[in-house]
């Protein structure tokens, strides 16, 4: 049956509308509102552009990028961050950054903390040259943006429990077991 009152479907949008907002929020079968892991950076929203002071040696100031979590599993005690190019190296990816043993609450990594020689209360890795510090983002020339993830990793770990010197792969190895939960976003950069 065809009804063409425009009254009665506008009624009928409207409900609909309104069924649809009072689902929004909602965990699947659950009645209670979603409060799942969150990790934002103030330099960019998700899937934006990187500002180019988070570059490294190709005109930016290499300045390692903010992030911020909240809404961390429970038993959360520490949380990992990490950059990674997926498109770098031919597709191999790339490691701009390996930070770990962050108290929880801390709540953020502000910009630059992750520089060389600065004086944080947490473990880096080493990034792709080597260097336990932020490598700024920074693809060839004339490639298509790459997608840079900055992930943030919850862990039951206490802050401190992980050795120096872990680098992507070996972190990521040794918290297997221990990770709660993760977020990420993505930041596009090219030149």
């Amino acid at each position: 049956m065809r009804n063409n009152n425009p009254l009665a479907l506008s009624i009928a949008a409207l409900a609909l509308s309104g069924l649809m907002a009072g689902c929004t929020g909602m965990s699947a079968g659950s009645g209670k509102a979603f409060t799942g892991m969150r990790v934002t950076s103030s330099a960019f929203g998700d899937n934006g552009v990187i500002p180019s002071d988070h570059a490294g040696d190709c005109g930016g100031k290499n300045v390692s990028l903010p992030v911020a979590w909240s809404n961390l599993p429970a038993k959360t005690k520490s949380v990992a961050v990490l950059v990674f190019d997926p498109d770098g190296a031919a597709g191999l990816g790339v490691s701009h950054w390996v930070a770990y043993n962050i108290a929880a609450e801390r709540g953020e990594l502000k910009a630059g903390e992750g520089q060389a020689g600065s004086n944080f209360n947490f473990t880096m890795g080493p990034n792709v040259a080597g260097a336990p510090a932020y490598r700024g983002v920074c693809p060839p020339v004339g490639d298509r943006p790459h997608h840079y993830v900055l992930t943030v990793i919850a862990t039951d770990l206490a802050p401190g429990s992980l050795p120096a010197g872990l680098a992507r792969d070996a972190l990521l190895a040794a918290l297997k077991g221990h990770a709660l939960g993760g977020q990420s976003v993505v930041g596009l950069y090219s030149r």
